[in-house]
């Protein structure tokens, strides 16, 4: 550990440090700008100091920015995550209120007593895919409002109104059979053309993305698309949102990460889990819909979900036993892709993952396995042989 501490609150155009050594004693507090000026002054004020270390809170958040900037500079930085610093704060003054000079203060412990940090690194190609899959999915949800609203346009149109999944070039045949004289009928018209226009450049612009996606994630060497059920823009998230698998030290705290391990709630003799509601939820989206989409085919996933159904599970408890059991099958894959990428082309040879469902699990068994303990508890789970 450094001797010098220069914890930081960041905010868009302001960010204010507090610098301490080893012992917690407060060497120097000020609040700077985010400009070229104001942070040049932040930056000379931090190098008087020797064998120092910048922790920064939510360097995946409003700290990004500026802790990108300390990178590219030649600066160690750490990355504190709020819950931890927040917890350093009511530690130390026994209530919660937020100042940022006291928040600059909790970060700058929270830094000094955690071992085991993520130092930051230059931006690579996984915060390329995270923004990429980020369009992704905007352009996603922008096709549903658009498709809605032209249902919407087209029932009081076309008896019956159209199908469910609809594409640009079936509305525009739809809407060419009907010719309304009234004003409301080619107001409606017109309304129904324009969102038929808007869907067609918005799903040009989604195969573009689903195109740049593909290239983008084979340049990594990831062979997550192997999977059934995951596609350009799911591995584009694993990817982007996951970064160095390695960080999880196994399958169980993957699982718990990405909110598909069961909480435990015991207490006393009642032995029991509820559903976690945390996590990160748009991994935990990515691994729902390869669940779905394994379920609409004769996978081993649809056989592991119907063999809990006839143990007597519930369609969503069988449901959310499936999505525990592929967490571990997309971090096996990822792992493998890390090892063969850190061992060159060759690989390990024999590495090959199974893209099942039900490939055995060493000390995990189904999804009541609750939250993972000690990493010590939880050996990494071995890469199976390819057949």
């Amino acid at each position: 550990m450094a001797r010098v501490i220069i914890g930081m609150d960041p905010h868009k155009r302001s960010a204010t440090i507090e610098i301490i050594n080893d012992r917690e004693a407060v060497l120097a507090r000020g609040r700077f700008g985010t400009d070229r000026d104001g942070y040049r002054a932040m930056l000379n004020a931090g190098r008087r100091h020797k064998d120092r270390v910048w922790a920064v809170e939510g360097c995946n958040g409003i700290g990004r920015h500026i802790a990108q900037r300390l990178v590219a500079d030649g600066e160690t930085v750490l990355d504190v995550p709020a819950k931890l610093s927040a917890r350093a704060r009511v530690f130390a003054t026994g209530q919660g209120r937020k100042t940022d000079p006291v928040d600059a203060h909790s970060v700058a412990v929270a830094a000094l007593r955690t071992t085991g940090l993520r130092h930051v690194v230059v931006d690579d190609t996984t915060i390329a895919l995270r923004l990429l899959v980020d369009r992704r999915d905007g352009l996603g949800r922008a096709r549903t409002e658009t498709v809605s609203r032209l249902h919407h346009l087209l029932l009081e149109l076309v008896p019956g109104g159209a199908k469910k999944f609809l594409s640009a070039q079936q509305a525009r045949v739809l809407l060419n059979t009907v010719r309304p004289r009234d004003i409301v009928g080619r107001t409606r018209r017109q309304l129904a053309s324009e969102l038929i226009t808007e869907l067609a450049a918005i799903d040009k612009k989604i195969k573009a993305a689903n195109a740049q996606l593909t290239e983008l994630v084979a340049a990594t060497g990831s062979q997550l698309q192997e999977l059934n059920g995951i596609g350009p823009s799911g591995a584009a998230r694993l990817i982007g949102d996951i970064g160095d698998i390695h960080r999880f030290a196994s399958c169980g705290h993957f699982a718990s990460w990405n909110g598909t391990a069961p909480i435990d709630a015991s207490s006393g003799d009642q032995q029991r889990h509820r559903v976690s509601r945390a996590g990160n939820r748009r991994i935990n989206r990515a691994l729902h819909i390869m669940a779905v989409v394994q379920l609409r085919h004769d996978t081993e996933g649809r056989a592991y979900y119907r063999r809990k159904l006839a143990a007597g599970k519930a369609p969503m408890e069988a449901m959310r036993c499936l999505k525990r059991r592929l967490s571990d099958v997309v971090y096996r894959q990822m792992v493998n892709d890390a090892n063969r990428t850190q061992t060159g082309p060759g690989g390990h040879p024999g590495a090959t993952l199974q893209s099942s469902a039900v490939d055995p699990i060493p000390m995990i068994n189904t999804s009541e396995q609750s939250l993972p303990g000690p990493a010590d508890n939880h050996p990494r789970t071995p890469l199976l042989a390819a057949h």
